[in-house]
């Protein structure tokens, strides 16, 4: 599943948005992803549109965020579920921290983040695939992470050389 979210980011990043569903579909098909893979990343893909909906801001009761996607106040602590920290792990969860921390994942990106990477399937995410999620959390927002960021997201980490 990630290698088609990795191709719907990668060619579709510049245009705003990826098309409509069913030429979305049609399209990866054509390029020769597994039908099962495509199932699952359309899916996840409309989980996310659903999760980033539900967190933005409104000023109206009718259209306010879910309470879950609501800005915590500064001195709340986010604390992982049993469920959380087994399917992320340590790294992933420590990579979370990291950009939480920094202020470069505010806390409403955050759980749609925790939200779509307790949505993949299969076993535990690695810290490859989380990065891939958060680069859709952003997409989704509207949002071009940092550009030191968006370098590190997109690092596979091979040919770096370390200074």
């Amino acid at each position: 599943m990630f290698e088609v979210l990795v191709f719907v980011y990668e060619n579709y990043y510049a245009g705003e948005n990826y098309p409509e569903a069913a030429l979305l579909e049609r399209k990866l098909n054509a390029v020769g992803f597994d039908a099962e893979e495509i199932d699952d990343a359309m899916a996840w893909l409309n989980g996310l549109q659903s999760a980033a909906q539900g967190s933005m801001t409104s000023t109206s009761p009718a259209t306010a965020p879910e309470p879950w996607l609501r800005e915590p106040s500064a001195s709340s602590t986010r604390i992982y579920s049993v469920l959380e920290q087994r399917h992320l792990g340590a790294e992933c969860l420590g990579y979370i921290c990291f950009l939480d921390s920094a202020g470069v994942l505010s806390a409403p990106m955050r759980e749609v983040v925790m939200d779509r990477a307790l949505a993949a399937p299969g076993g535990p995410v690695s810290l490859d695939d989380l990065k891939t999620i958060i680069l859709m959390v952003f997409w989704c927002f509207g949002q071009e992470p940092d550009p030191l960021l968006l370098d590190d997201l997109c690092d596979d980490g091979i040919d770096r050389v370390v200074h």
